[in-house]
């Protein structure tokens, strides 16, 4: 398997802004909540503090296991921004066989999840300070300064916007009015001469992408992307000669891209973090399990399972795949319930 060079540093969930100490040692509310959202989402991975072998999942994680956060000689090698990137990421697909292509800089560690879609980025930029607090150090990265620059570039945004309009407006306008004049002078209708303000229109088309961006970029610095947004109904439809084909993409992703083996146990090897999936063609739903993998948040406010930037294809064939796995029932064992 393909990884780069940071390893895992762990499931982290953080809060608003950088974190730190009061007088008397005793932690502030960002780092109250800060350590118990890593208690939520971290430590059944990392433990309690950090270290190896700690985590109640960790000996029953595929390799590579969850890197040690409390080693301060090889966590302080790593800027803030590494880890916030680690966390903060698009899944890449580290089959050997038609995966992605990944650069020695490139973080590709399947079972390490990504909170892109889950997490604001404040709350990532917390949990970056709270790890290093694992290891002995502060966050250095300036957080409130990160904030007003994305404000300064949405008033910017805003600004070019309202220009290239008033800009288009004034040649939209004059191009009517010369069709009006030519109109009198010949006594006939005349086309208004669209081409005439074309290139207005293409950049305020540009500007309100740009104005569009602004305003998510400083939407998702204190919101979660995924807050609210319902997944609809999928079309999971499939013509039977590409089943099979996609079933076996629908697997190849499940263990070597969005790592759902680090938390899930099929067969007896896997996680236990989450449920085991041996039965979950039986048990589960398929559009259910689709918009599951789509935006867990949405169909459980409380759930430790992140969303993962599936792709609408590469949900299909996680489900495609999820829907093939029927094992048998376990057999009773005596004065133990059955399932």
């Amino acid at each position: 398997m393909k990884a780069a060079r940071l390893g895992i540093i762990g499931l982290a969930v953080g809060v608003v802004g950088g974190l730190a100490l009061v007088a008397g040692g005793c932690a502030n509310e960002q780092e109250k909540r800060g350590h118990e959202l890593y208690v939520h989402y971290c430590s059944d991975c990392h433990g309690e503090s950090g270290k190896q072998n700690e985590g109640f999942n960790w000996s029953s994680m595929p390799d590579p296991k969850p890197k040690d956060l409390s080693n301060k000689g090889e966590m302080s090698t790593f800027k803030d921004e590494e880890l916030f990137a680690t966390i903060s990421r698009d899944m890449l697909d580290t089959s050997e066989e038609g995966g992605d292509e990944i650069g020695d800089d490139d973080f590709a560690v399947p079972t390490m999840p990504t909170f892109k879609y889950t997490l604001s980025e404040d709350e990532l930029w917390a949990i970056v300070g709270y790890v290093r607090t694992l290891h002995g150090m502060k966050m250095e990265f300036n957080v409130a300064g990160r904030k007003a620059s994305l404000e300064e570039a949405l008033k910017a945004a805003q600004a070019k916007f309202e220009q290239a309009t008033k800009a288009y407006e004034a040649a939209e306008k004059q191009a009517s009015e010369e069709a009006e004049r030519k109109s009198e002078a010949l006594k006939k209708d005349v086309d208004v001469d669209e081409s005439a303000y074309a290139d207005e229109q293409a950049a305020m088309g540009q500007a309100k992408k740009e104005l569009d961006a602004a305003q998510v970029a400083l939407n998702n610095f204190s919101t979660r992307p995924g807050r609210g947004v319902s997944v609809p109904r999928p079309d999971l439809k499939t013509p039977p000669a590409q089943v099979a084909q996609l079933v076996e993409r629908g697997k190849r992703l499940y263990e070597n891209k969005y790592g759902c083996n680090a938390c899930h146990n099929v067969g007896g090897e896997g996680g236990k973090i989450g449920p085991a999936l041996d039965r979950a063609g039986f048990r589960l739903n398929a559009t259910w399990v689709y918009r599951w993998l789509k935006n867990p948040q949405a169909m459980d406010a409380h759930t430790r399972m992140p969303a993962l930037g599936l792709s609408d294809a590469d949900a299909k064939a996680v489900t495609m795949y999820v829907d093939t796995l029927r094992g048998a029932k376990a057999e009773a064992v005596p004065g133990k319930p059955s399932e």
